[in-house]
C-alpha cells in the first residue's frame, strides 16, 4: 500500500496498520512508553504497535557542554527529528520536558491523566526515618532543578542543596553508593512508575516545594498533519490534566520561563473551579513573588464547530473537549502570568538566568 503510513500483512493475509512510537532508552521512559502502547493496544486492538527506541550522540559530549544544552532537550529535538522524518508516528514524553511552543509541524495530542505531580524526598539508606526537617545541620541535598533548590534552601536553611545529574536509575545510584549526598529531591511520579515507592520518605507539599509545569503527565507529540493518528490518540486525553496543563504551560510561556529559571506552580481543579498558584524566585530563594488566580472552566458540552477542531493551545491539541474551557484555562495561565509581570516577576527571573549562566 503506498503513502507514508506503514502496513504489515499477517500469515492469513489480514493486513494492519503499524503505529510506530518513538521513545528515550531509558528505563523511565520505556515504562512510560509501554504503558501508551498498551492503552492504545486496548482502544484499538486492530492497529499493530511497534516501539523504536531512540538512542543520541549525548554521551560523547562533555558533561559540562550537557549541562547547559540539557540532556533532555537534545534527546527531544532527536525524537521529533524521527517525527519529522516519518520514522515514527507519535512520540512519548514527560510533558514537563516540553517547551512551551513546539517547532512548527508538531503538536500533543494526548496529555495522560497525570500522577502524582508533587517532589519527593529519597533518603540515604543512613538516614532512614528522618526527613528535611530534621536532617544534621549542613546536610547535601542533591537536585539538579533550580525550581527546588530555589524553594527549599528557603524553607531548609540548614540543609546544602549540590547537583546531582543523570537519569533516575543514576542519581539513586550516586546516593546509595557515596556519602556525597544526605538525601536526593525526585519527582514522585517517576518513582511511582519504577515502582520504587518504598524509597519516598516524604513528599513535598505545595508549601514546602511547588512542582514543575507540566511535572507528573505524559505527553503524547504528533506531526500536526497527521489527523487520523491525532484521532485516535486523543481519546486519551484527561480532561482535567489538559485544563491544568493548558494553564501551566500558558503562565510559564508569558513569563518566557523555561529550566533555566525557576518557576513553580501548582493547579487544581475544584466544583467546576480551576484554580492556579503560580510562583518565580531568585536562585537561593531570598526573593520570590507567589499569586493564586482562579477561573470557571463549567462546560455545557455542547457540540462544537468543527472548524475550532485542530486548534493549539501552547502546544495542545485537544479536538474532542470544550474549547471554552480550554481557553479560560489559557487566559488564566495568562492573566497570573501577568499579574506576577506587574510585580517584578521579569527582574527577579532576568537576575536569575544572568546568574545561571555564568555558573
Amino acid at each position: 500500500m503506498e503513502g507514508p503510513y506503514k502496513y504489515i500483512r499477517d500469515g492469513n493475509g489480514k493486513v494492519s496498520r503499524v503505529i510506530r512510537i518513538g521513545t528515550r532508552k531509558s528505563q523511565l521512559a520505556c515504562i512510560q512508553t509501554d504503558s501508551v502502547a498498551e492503552k492504545l493496544k486496548g482502544l484499538y486492538p486492530d492497529v499493530h504497535i511497534e516501539i523504536v527506541g531512540m538512542t543520541t550522540t549525548g554521551d560523547k559530549i562533555l558533561d559540562t557542554a550537557l549541562s547547559k544544552i540539557g540532556e533532555k532537550s537534545l534527546f527531544t529535538k532527536e525524537l521529533e527529528t524521527a517525527l519529522e522524518r516519518n520514522e515514527v508516528d507519535l512520540v512519548v514524553h514527560s510533558l514537563k520536558d516540553l517547551p512551551t511552543a513546539l517547532p512548527p509541524g508538531f503538536t500533543i495530542g494526548a496529555v495522560l491523566k497525570r500522577e502524582n505531580p508533587h517532589d519527593a524526598v529519597v533518603l540515604h539508606p543512613k538516614n532512614t526515618g528522618k526527613s528535611l526537617d530534621t536532617l544534621p545541620d549542613k546536610s547535601v541535598i542533591g537536585t539538579s532543578s533550580l525550581r527546588r533548590a530555589a524553594q527549599l534552601k528557603k524553607r531548609f536553611p540548614h540543609l546544602e542543596f549540590k547537583d546531582i545529574r543523570g537519569n533516575l536509575n543514576t542519581r539513586l545510584k550516586k546516593l546509595d553508593e557515596k556519602d556525597d549526598f544526605s538525601a536526593i529531591i525526585l519527582a514522585a511520579a517517576g518513582l511511582r512508575r519504577m515502582g520504587w515507592e518504598s524509597r519516598v520518605s516524604q513528599i513535598l507539599g505545595p508549601e514546602d516545594c511547588m512542582y514543575a509545569v507540566g511535572q507528573g503527565a505524559i505527553a503524547i507529540e504528533v506531526r500536526a498533519k497527521d489527523k487520523d493518528i491525532l484521532e485516535m490518540v486523543s481519546v486519551l486525553h484527561d480532561p482535567n490534566t489538559v485544563l491544568r496543563c493548558i494553564a501551566e504551560r500558558a503562565f510559564l510561556r508569558r513569563l518566557e520561563g523555561g529550566c533555566s529559571v525557576p518557576v513553580a506552580v501548582h493547579t487544581e481543579v475544584k466544583a467546576s473551579q480551576l484554580y492556579l498558584t503560580g510562583a518565580v524566585y531568585s536562585l537561593d530563594g531570598s526573593d520570590s513573588l507567589k499569586e493564586t488566580m482562579q477561573t470557571s472552566i463549567a462546560s455545557d458540552n455542547k457540540v462544537e464547530e468543527r472548524v475550532d477542531e485542530w486548534v493549539q493551545r501552547v502546544g495542545v491539541t485537544a479536538n474532542n473537549m470544550p474549547g471554552p474551557a480550554q481557553d479560560a484555562s489559557e487566559k488564566l495561565g495568562l492573566d497570573l502570568a501577568n499579574l506576577l509581570l506587574s510585580k517584578g516577576a521579569k527582574e527577579i527571573l532576568t537576575v536569575a538566568r544572568e546568574l545561571n549562566d555564568a555558573q
